[in-house]
């Protein structure tokens, strides 16, 4: 699922890759949201509200959506140099520290005391910077491994990509293009759907475990690293087995 990289990925290597990580967003989305009033995934509108202060001139709350782009871009930029470093030990160390750093954020988040004092402006500025940059290192993670065919956070660009399918899908007539226009389609909702379906999940969840609601897509990467390399095991051995 994550060692394939670029044109060596497949469908079913993406869409495995898209339904697990996408439902992580939107469980961390929905969390943020609820826990400190931010949506950890939505940098465009937080751009948007940065511009809105500033001409409003509240230089103060202009900061802190400055400080959300930043988190986010720093996650990225995070996520780009481990993998560079480590990609020099072979693809499969390539993702293992963005993720494992990615969900130990998520259970520094939820088991933080600070999220004793939320009503104080400092905590939910901090821990949701925190999250911000666990999305960052994440989506950076997964375009680079599928060179930007799976995006797990940028769901405007992906219903605007899914549009585009669809309306090729009613003039185009070569088989071939229709049938990867097709499995485009339907890998864009698989991450439509898992994302929205993380949320609702961890909506329902959030009553009863409020911030430790982050343990639920903190066990989903754990998953996600644990069944990764029982793949990887097994390929080794079938691999190993075929030699002889």
């Amino acid at each position: 699922m994550f060692k394939h990289v670029g044109a060596r990925r497949t469908f079913s290597h993406n869409l495995r890759l898209a339904s697990l990580l996408s439902a992580v967003a939107g469980m961390v989305n929905i969390c943020g949201l609820l826990s400190f009033n931010t949506l950890t995934t939505n940098v465009t509108g937080h751009i948007t509200l940065l511009s809105e202060e500033i001409y409003l001139e509240d230089y103060s709350l202009a900061f802190i959506f400055f400080m959300y782009v930043l988190c986010f871009l720093l996650g990225a930029f995070t996520s780009g140099l481990l993998m560079e470093h480590f990609s020099q030990r072979g693809p499969r160390y390539t993702y293992i520290t963005p993720i494992t750093m990615e969900l130990c954020l998520l259970i520094l988040v939820a088991l933080s005391p600070l999220t004793k004092y939320i009503n104080y402006n400092i905590s939910p500025l901090f821990l949701s910077c925190i999250l911000l940059f666990s999305m960052g290192l994440q989506n950076a993670l997964v375009t680079k491994i599928s060179r930007s065919v799976v995006r797990t956070t940028h769901l405007t660009g992906l219903f605007t990509d899914l549009g585009l399918d669809l309306s090729r899908l009613v003039f185009r007539k070569e088989q071939v293009a229709l049938h990867t226009t097709r499995k485009d389609a339907k890998l864009k909702i698989i991450i439509i759907l898992f994302f929205f379906g993380g949320g609702v999940l961890a909506a329902f969840a959030y009553p009863s475990l409020k911030v430790k609601t982050l343990f639920l897509p903190a066990l989903l990467l754990a998953f996600t690293l644990w069944y990764d390399n029982i793949l990887f095991r097994y390929t080794r051995i079938l691999r190993k087995l075929q030699g002889r």
